[in-house]
């Protein structure tokens, strides 16, 4: 597929368009951080085509760089936070055609859910252990995934039923928790 110059090696989930206003911001802000991995709060093209790589998303890079040198202001290398909202409105709309956050239900909500639960869920037992949750933060570069202990109170501190593992309800509740706290 091919969005803006942008040639995806896979087809997009209608998943990956952000569309609850009210979790939106986090979950974009929460990319952007993720993406921005000398922490200098501008994320360059080169940051981008890195984590799309680590997530297995990777395109072109030279025609990465085309699409987002578009939205970086002059005089700037990278991206701020909001140029990258334009930047994801701008591949979001071209992905799904537009579709307004008006018109979704709350079934397509949980569908959302569903699938960035399956992203932590590899191994698709529907549980989330401490070896996925690892696995997954340390494909998207976190500090945090290098220590086995930090990973299991990450665990603990959503895991309602002390199985040591996180199923699909504990997720649910820990997003919704996350949208309550705007």
């Amino acid at each position: 597929m091919v969005s803006d110059g942008i040639k995806l090696s896979t087809k997009p989930s209608p998943s990956f368009r952000l569309r609850n206003d009210s979790l939106n911001a986090v979950r974009l802000r929460r990319v952007f951080d993720l993406f921005d991995r000398n922490g200098d709060g501008e994320l360059t093209a080169e940051e981008i085509a890195s984590a799309l790589d680590r997530l297995g998303l990777g395109g072109d890079k030279s025609e990465i760089v085309t699409a987002v040198s578009s939205f970086v202001p002059e005089g700037r290398n990278g991206l701020l936070y909001e140029d990258f909202e334009r930047l994801h409105r701008s591949l979001g709309d071209s992905f799904l055609g537009g579709i307004d956050a008006e018109q979704v239900s709350e079934e397509t909500d949980e569908e959302d859910m569903k699938e960035a639960f399956k992203v932590f869920d590899e191994d698709g037992d529907g549980f989330i252990s401490a070896a996925e949750l690892q696995s997954v933060l340390s494909k998207l570069g976190i500090a945090e995934a290098r220590s086995m202990t930090r990973v299991q109170e990450m665990i603990s501190s959503v895991d309602q039923n002390a199985d040591g593992q996180v199923d699909f309800a504990e997720f649910k509740v820990m997003m919704q928790g996350i949208a309550v706290q705007m």
